[in-house]
């Protein structure tokens, strides 16, 4: 017994060998399972980084990590606001499935009312925490032998639904809060992360936080989640900062007009803002520095390393960040902007891999990927709408899907409660107030100018019909006419908005680019406009 235990070591042991020999050709360390570093972004923009287009913004960092992995083009959140979206990340699931539908903290049914928003309809519940049944992915990872290590905003639950109760074993800033209470630089108010550093950089402490945990476990498979308060409002930044992307915006010309009106509040049509600029480059900063980690370790080429964001970039409400354009809308709004991300995958020891990929993907899809590229089985009953992306690496394709999104709520950015179905280029676009449906080939007007309802009727009634067959198969819930709706009170506070806040707008962006602008003593509360 004992010698067939030897030679079954042995064997062991050869076959090892010959497995490091044979991935070492394809620049993989085998020996060990890779590791992730996943990078989660709060409401960055489609067009708010270097690679993605943006000529103010000022991102190397990601900029790089974009280019030395695979940028896809066509890579979406599963919704327009950060809960839901994070939700499917976690599950792999749309947002009707898992019944987290808007952000967790938002007002439905007749509470609804006391945010005076006048609206017609009223936002039906949904579900408060990351479902306990689901198996999250850093739990799958967990399971297979990975360390895991969560940083920087959760905002899928309270205590009892932290990051530690769904798999991660370190939990540094996450908790019921969705924004960087105290601002971005300490002293801030978060009881998972002490502060340590007066005038510590919110960012920054996320991201050593990160490195601190990939340095400790660098002799184990780790999953390390970094995700940033960043750059949600409050919109914060240093003097040195503000006075760069100051100059910078005189340099390229201060446009006269910073806003125009959308639909129910003003929306930024121009990126301008040093603040979020900043904001910005503080975010890229922070990257850097796990980056280098990796590097300086000699992980880098056994590390996945995936970036994105939870939804689109702030045009309305809240601070009313960023431009969006060309593309439609932004954070809340059901266009493209809302939804549309950047969207890298770094797999450094893939040889020919594409450079960019256009085929249509979701944040539902990082979960199975991920367990695919580290060589673990599926869960297609708990990823149940996400896809393995492997598959798009090697320059085959993966199963033709629809994608849908929805959104039975009224945005605190403007957007309109709304259900989505995307088949091949064509998106539909369902609007719960009055019933009434918006059709766009995305290929042909990405930008949403064309709606073809009217002209393709078939399609359109196609569209709706099986985004209705999801919606009830997931037995999704859906917002409610308002008895007490006031005609007169909305257009009363939709006038408001066009004849107070924007001009109010307008002038505090020509503040911000003034160059006596000080916010306070301290530099370090620069925006707060909310909705």
């Amino acid at each position: 017994m004992h010698r067939l235990k030897c030679i079954h070591w042995e064997k062991i042991i050869i076959f090892s060998i010959l497995l490091n020999f044979t991935s070492s050709s394809y620049g993989q360390d085998q020996t060990r399972k890779p590791n992730i570093v996943f990078i989660l972004v709060d409401d960055l923009g489609i067009n708010d980084l270097g690679v993605t287009g943006s000529k103010f913004y000022e991102t190397p960092n990601v900029d790089r990590l974009a280019r030395e992995g695979t940028i896809f083009t066509q890579g979406y959140a599963c919704s327009a606001v950060c809960s839901p979206s994070r939700a499917s990340i976690f599950t792999g699931k749309f947002t009707a499935r898992h019944g987290i539908t808007d952000w967790i903290g938002a007002k439905t049914s007749e509470a609804w009312r006391e945010q005076k928003r006048y609206s017609q309809l009223l936002p039906p519940t949904y579900v408060q925490e990351l479902p306990k049944e689901d198996i999250s992915l850093a739990e799958a990872l967990k399971s297979n032998g990975y360390r895991t290590f969560f940083a920087g905003k959760w905002h899928l639950g309270s205590e009892g639904s932290y990051p530690q109760d769904h798999g991660f074993e370190i939990n540094k800033g996450g908790w019921e809060v969705g924004s960087p209470m105290g601002g971005y630089f300490s002293p801030w108010n978060n009881p998972s992360l002490p502060n340590l550093e007066p005038s510590e950089n919110l960012s920054m402490r996320l991201a050593k936080e990160t490195s601190a945990f990939i340095e400790e476990n660098r002799n184990a498979p780790f999953f390390a989640f970094l995700s940033f308060y960043a750059v949600h409002g409050p919109i914060e930044t240093t003097k040195e900062k503000w006075q760069k992307f100051r100059n910078k915006a005189e340099k390229n010309g201060i446009s006269s007009k910073g806003f125009k009106m959308e639909a129910d509040l003003p929306i930024r049509v121009v990126q301008d803002n040093p603040v979020y600029a900043g904001l910005v480059e503080a975010m890229d900063d922070a990257v850097g520095n796990v980056m280098e980690t990796l590097r300086k370790l000699k992980l880098d080429k056994n590390t996945i390393v995936v970036f994105t964001s939870d939804n689109g970039g702030v045009s309305s409400g809240d601070a009313f960040s960023t431009s969006n354009l060309p593309l439609r809308g932004g954070k809340g709004y059901q266009w493209e902007a809302g939804i549309r991300e950047p969207y890298f995958i770094k797999v450094p020891w893939l040889k020919n891999k594409p450079k960019t990929i256009a085929t249509p993907v979701t944040g539902a899809d990082f979960y199975p990927t991920i367990l695919d590229l580290v060589g673990l089985e599926s869960l297609p009953t708990q990823h149940i709408d996400g896809l393995s992306l492997k598959p798009l690496f090697e320059g085959k394709s993966i199963k033709k899907r629809p994608l849908y999104w929805h959104y039975p709520h009224y945005g605190n950015q403007g957007g309109q409660p709304n259900s989505i179905i995307r088949e091949n280029n064509i998106k539909l676009i369902h609007y719960w107030e009055d019933g009434h449906d918006e059709l766009y080939d995305l290929i042909k007007d990405p930008y949403e100018k064309s709606d073809l309802s009217a002209t393709n009727k078939a399609l359109a009634t196609k569209l709706n019909q099986k985004l209705m067959k999801f919606l009830g198969s997931t037995n999704s819930q859906k917002p409610i006419p308002d008895p007490l709706f006031s005609k007169e009170l909305s257009s009363k506070r939709l006038l408001q908005n066009k004849d107070i806040l924007l001009p109010k707008l307008e002038q505090q962006r020509l503040d911000f680019l003034k160059k006596d602008f000080k916010p306070n003593d301290t530099w370090w509360d620069s925006q707060t406009t909310k909705d």
